[in-house]
């Protein structure tokens, strides 16, 4: 991560995810609340499991490439932890970002358990996810020491995001299904993408000038900075939520009543009808 694509990387990958969240329960909170919709096949217990098990497996191969790439790629450990000869540690900071990437790859595969085995309780899903933000953000409270004062501060910064998304995930554990809940989680994933963007800009930026680090007026800027970032977080979970009710709404108004009549009952079985909880 000691680089700008080492930040671009992350944040591209937040925000994707965030989107995809988004558009996810945006798609199922509103199904849910037209079950007469003839689209809820759209979101009916079966393609909820299928869609889970598709995420899992992409955050799970992405997860195992970035632990891959620590260690491998130009510079790295390539599996050594400790040089008894110069009596040293080897790349922690590669170790460090290895280790987050684990425990996102272990929330990816109890995902893949739950959902595809029900082998185990569904809440675990959420639980391993709620420990690898927690598992991020440690590992940058203590990724920081002897750095610059503004380095130290953009990456305290990503922690309340980091932080809040691992409190938010924990109260979904107890709170499944709750829609102010998940689209707060998509919000700080999406905030935590834009700010990774805005920390390689900032540390390594690709053009123009470098900022100067000791000065505390940019960390001003900057703080404020971060308010712009939670308002463009914000205002994208509604425009995405927005533009699927729209589109669902315009879709059951265009149903006519006979044809809903005919697809109530096909899909009034029990896999269409249960949602995940």
């Amino acid at each position: 991560m000691g680089s700008f694509k080492g930040h671009a990387l992350p944040g591209m990958f937040f925000l994707i995810v965030g989107l995809w969240w988004a558009g996810k329960y945006s798609l199922w909170n509103v199904t849910r609340r037209n079950k007469n919709l003839g689209s809820t096949r759209l979101a009916n217990r079966a393609t909820q499991r299928r869609l889970e098990l598709m995420e899992g497996s992409v955050v799970l191969f992405f997860s195992v490439v970035g632990m891959l790439a620590e260690q491998f790629a130009a510079q790295g450990p390539r599996l050594h932890l400790y040089d008894y000869a110069e009596k040293h540690w080897e790349c922690l900071m590669n170790w460090q970002h290895a280790t987050m990437y684990l425990f996102f790859g272990l929330a990816a595969a109890m995902s893949l358990v739950v959902h595809g085995t029900g082998a185990a309780p569904v809440a675990l899903d959420r639980m391993m996810l709620a420990l690898a933000f927690f598992t991020e953000g440690f590992l940058f409270l203590y990724h920081l020491h002897g750095r610059s004062m503004l380095d130290v501060h953009v990456h305290q910064l990503l922690l309340y995001a980091v932080f809040g998304s691992a409190l938010t995930s924990f109260l979904e554990v107890f709170h499944r299904g709750n829609i102010l809940l998940e689209l707060l989680r998509c919000t700080l994933t999406l905030l935590q993408g834009s700010w990774f963007w805005q920390i390689g800009f900032v540390l390594y930026p690709p053009n123009g000038p470098e900022w100067d680090l000791k000065d505390h007026s940019n960390m001003m800027f900057i703080t404020m900075c971060y308010c712009w970032h939670l308002a463009f977080a914000l205002l994208t979970v509604g425009v995405v939520y927005c533009t699927v009710s729209c589109v669902v709404g315009s879709r059951l108004k265009r149903t006519p009543p006979m044809e809903m009549g005919l697809l109530k009952p096909k899909e009034r079985d029990p896999e269409s009808e249960e949602e995940i909880l």
